[in-house]
């Protein structure tokens, strides 16, 4: 029998049989029919699914798809020309920036106009907080805009002057002149920066408005969401720092001697043999700003000053005990003893102030090494000052920067004679370098010379001490002034002072491990590893063969700053008994080893920290940047997990998850 069909069969005339035909059974027919009847009531509802689905997709097209895509592609128009707008800012070309602003401007309030049409997507659940995102960007890059056009209208007339690419309206007098011209000029410039201040408020207003949480990283990738969340801390990181440091704008032309002489004492720090607050001073100079005319005053070793100075102190334990003095006495020289460089600039005053020749001042800033080698680098790689010439080319005696032997073989090399002030070359090497920046064209060397100042400031090469409580402050704000800070979560700032009397840290390298070790309860254990290598010959250090001694032994006075309360576990590595005690708001772990030529020396310190973290939740970590120290290798562990290596240029913030 075949599915569904019974044969028939019939009988021939002679007996036999054939089949004639199959018809279905009536059951079965009647499961025939219904199936068929079924499928004719199917077939009219999917089609009606089918015709209802393409009718929503084409109002989907014309109501959605299409001005979507004509947002999307002003969008994309829009962002092609602030990328246009951003490289002629980077170029400096001040012309070029406010042409491509303008252009800039229009292309977004086109795409803000193409964004208002689908006004009704405030109306659908999920798509009204995508419009409404996209309404706080428009809005907050329109108020972005409007504060760069307010830097630009300052800027434009005074490009000549500023070194800016442009046609300012400042062209002839000498560079004094010029200068004099900018000073005078930035009163009428400063009170525009109220506000600049105000159109951040207004960015960072529309910022935060924008939910990142909007923009899950399984939907939309991890960018978007990211790229929020960057925008914000940016826009808020950027406020906080115009609001903070707007006292210290305000003040620059005060400080430049606008209305009056201004004297700023300024103290060199050999970072080559590193001390706590940057390194040993070794020379100083005294420079008048009037109306923007700068005049070196002074200019002179540290050594005479200190020789000035009657009933000294005894000198701190620590130079006792490391530096091996002769004459325990506390000298200038060796004041900045603390890693915070406002506390050892309120001793320096004291000392300086018993000194008989002692000069009232404006304010201290100190300078180290990487600002005259990245200066000369800048101002044609070469400067001529004490009938030397000065270059930021490697010198082979000392596989080091020339115009670093230069200074060192004047100042350090032992003779057979009496040397007299042989440190005021440093003062004679800065007032050519000045001399060389304000005789040229302002666009030859201005703006790297500014670009330069603004990064070194950045990385603790140059610091501030003023006078004025109202420009420090905004200083301090700008972290221009080698604070130790307090901060809220974990905090690290390694501390290394060279009492060699060599300059070891040319050739010293410095590695910093960082591992969290988190229980189940919380408790956090930390163990913080220190890798230091010198990897290069020892100098001759004989003082009867007049050896200059460069690379020798480097005896370090090792002090690790972290959160108050923390408590030591273990320690290996330090020469002497690791000390324990609070300064600055912190614990202090205090020991001391010695790092040689031609070899490395490991120090690890292992400490809980005073609190516990919470389930869930992060820990925000700052880690301090010594003034003076180059570019040290750090490299964060989070139970067992590498989270983040980097190079330490400046204070960092992290926030481990």
């Amino acid at each position: 029998m075949m599915d569904g069909f019974q044969k028939i069969e019939l009988k021939n005339q002679d007996g036999g049989s054939k089949t004639v035909v199959a018809q279905p059974n009536v059951s079965e027919k009647n499961t025939m029919k219904t199936k068929r009847n079924k499928s004719k009531k199917l077939v009219k509802p999917i089609a009606t699914v089918v015709t209802v689905l393409a009718v929503i997709a084409l109002i989907l097209v014309f109501i959605l798809v299409i001005p979507l895509q004509k947002v999307l592609a002003s969008a994309k128009q829009t962002e092609a020309q602030l990328k246009v707008f951003e490289t002629a800012v980077k170029s400096q070309n001040i012309d070029e920036a406010d042409q491509a602003l303008q252009t800039s401007k229009t292309d977004l309030a086109d795409t803000q106009k193409k964004l208002n049409a689908l006004g009704y997507l405030q109306f659908i659940p999920i798509a009204a907080w995508y419009y409404a995102d996209g309404q706080h960007a428009m809005k907050a890059g329109a108020y972005g805009l409007d504060t760069a056009q307010v830097v630009i209208n300052d800027l434009k007339p005074y490009a000549d002057l500023l070194g800016l690419q442009g046609k300012g309206t400042f062209t002839g007098g000498t560079a004094q002149q010029r200068i004099a011209t900018a000073v005078l000029t930035l009163g009428k410039i400063t009170p525009d920066i109220g506000s600049i201040s105000d159109q951040l408020d207004k960015v960072q207003t529309e910022i935060d408005a924008i939910n990142q949480n909007h923009y899950p990283s399984w939907l939309f990738g991890k960018k978007i969401g990211s790229s929020i969340a960057q925008a914000k801390t940016l826009v808020d990181e950027s406020v906080v720092g115009v609001n903070q440091a707007r006292p210290f704008i305000t003040e620059l032309p005060v400080l430049l001697g606008e209305n009056s002489p201004q004297k700023y004492f300024i103290i060199f720090q050999n970072d080559k043999e590193l001390r706590p607050g940057g390194g040993f001073i070794t020379g100083y100079s005294i420079f008048q700003f009037d109306k923007g005319a700068i005049t070196p005053e002074t200019s002179a070793d540290i050594y005479p000053l200190d020789d000035s100075i009657a009933n000294k102190p005894a000198a701190p334990a620590p130079l006792v005990k490391y530096l091996h003095l002769t004459n325990p006495v506390f000298n200038l020289r060796d004041s900045n003893l603390s890693p915070d460089y406002l506390t050892n600039i309120d001793l320096f005053k004291q000392m300086y102030a018993k000194s008989s020749g002692y000069e009232a001042v404006d304010g201290y800033i100190a300078i180290d090494t990487d600002v005259l080698i990245t200066t000369i680098g800048i101002l044609d790689h070469q400067i001529y000052a004490g009938g030397i010439n000065f270059t930021d080319a490697t010198d082979p005696h000392c596989d080091c920067p020339q115009a670093l032997y230069q200074l060192e073989n004047d100042i350090s090399r032992p003779v057979n004679y009496q040397r007299t002030n042989r440190k005021s070359l440093l003062g004679v090497l800065l007032s050519a370098i000045l001399q060389k920046s304000l005789q040229s064209s302002p666009k030859k060397y201005w703006p790297q010379l500014f670009q330069a100042m603004v990064t070194l400031t950045a990385q603790k090469h140059i610091l501030f001490a003023l006078n004025d409580t109202d420009a420090q402050k905004g200083l301090e704000a700008l972290n221009a002034a080698g604070q130790i800070k307090p901060f809220d979560g974990d905090y690290l700032s390694i501390n290394d002072a060279n009492f060699g009397g060599n300059k070891a840290n040319l050739y010293t390298t410095e590695a910093v491990t960082n591992q969290y070790d988190v229980a189940s309860d919380g408790t956090i254990t930390k163990t913080v590893t220190l890798q230091y290598a010198n990897n290069h010959a020892p100098s001759d250090c004989s003082l009867a063969d007049g050896g200059l001694c460069l690379n020798a032994p480097l005896r370090d006075w090792l002090r690790i700053y972290v959160p108050k309360g923390s408590t030591l576990v273990s320690n290996t590595g330090s020469e002497v008994k690791m000390t324990t005690y609070d300064e600055l708001d912190k614990t202090v772990f205090d020991g001391f080893l010695t790092i040689r030529p031609l070899s490395k020396a490991t120090y690890s310190v292992v400490y809980k920290l005073p609190f516990k973290l919470k389930s869930g939740s992060s820990l925000p970590m700052l880690i301090q940047k010594q003034a003076g120290t180059y570019d040290n290798q750090y490299t964060v562990i989070y139970n067992n997990n590498t989270v983040a290596t980097f190079p330490l240029l400046t204070d960092k913030t992290l926030d481990l998850k």
